[in-house]
Parts: structure tokens; C-alpha cells; sequence
């Protein structure tokens, strides 16, 4: 989904799942940065087609997603938004997206819509959040 819908679908979602401090963030980015804007709102939609009941909050100056643990973050820069995994260097990364060379963290850059897709990042996601959950990988 995209466009209007999928901002309706972030809506929804935020009216139960967000507080203040996330709506804050969100708007001050619609306003600053439209474009990453968009764009956090396609990964906060990837985010809870993985984990509907993911819970969300703003730390570290982005969005921090949780489930019993925290799972990964989301932060939105001038050129590109970032997922961050706290545990990345646990990830298997079969399409080689994941960068850092971190002892732990590792991210996925993200430079627009498109590259939720090619980036495999609902994948990259669904493991994060099974290894935050201490669930073996199948």
C-alpha cells in the first residue's frame, strides 16, 4: 500500500500503539523532511506487517521497536532513513544488505520505497525479531 492508504493504515495503528513522543517525532519530520518522512512510514508499516503487536517509542532520537525485547530501530537522516538491528552481527545476510562492521550493530540504508523491497527488509525484520525472542531460526 502506499499514498493515502497506507497513511490511513499508519493511523490507525499509531491511534493505538503510539504516544505523544512518537507523534511529536513524526510530525516534526513531515514537516522538515517530507520525503523521509514517506519513507519512515514504509518501514513503520513493514514493521507491523511483521509484528502487528510490535509496541514503539522514541529513543536515541528515532523510533525503537519492540516486542518482549527491543528488535530494531528506525532513524531518519537528510539522504537516507536507517534500520538498525542492536544484534545485526547474529543476522544471516544471504542478499548482503546489512552494513557496519560493529562488534554487535548492524543497519540497512534505505534511500527510498523501492529499496523496502529490493532490500529484503520484511526478511531482515521477521529475524530480528525471532532472535530477540530467542526462537530458533527455520
Amino acid at each position: 500500500m502506499t499514498g493515502a492508504a497506507s497513511r490511513d493504515t499508519i493511523i490507525q495503528k499509531d491511534q493505538t500503539m503510539s504516544d505523544e513522543k512518537v507523534d511529536r517525532l513524526l510530525h516534526e519530520l513531515e514537516v522538515t523532511n517530507p520525503e523521509r518522512y514517506e519513507l519512515v512510514q514504509a518501514v513503520r508499516q513493514a514493521v507491523y506487517r511483521v509484528v502487528p503487536d510490535a509496541s514503539e517509542r522514541v529513543m536515541y532520537g528515532g523510533f525503537m521497536f519492540s516486542g518482549a525485547q527491543p528488535f530494531c530501530g528506525l532513524f531518519a537522516y537528510k539522504e537516507h532513513v536507517s534500520v538498525e538491528f542492536g544484534r545485526g552481527c547474529d543476522l544471516e545476510d544471504p542478499h548482503r544488505v546489512l552494513e557496519g562492521n560493529g562488534k554487535h550493530r548492524r543497519h540497512i540504508k534505505l534511500h527510498s520505497e523501492a529499496d523496502t523491497t529490493a532490500k529484503h527488509l520484511e526478511s531482515y525484520l521477521h529475524a530480528a525479531y525471532r532472535n530477540s525472542c530467542d526462537l530458533p531460526q527455520t
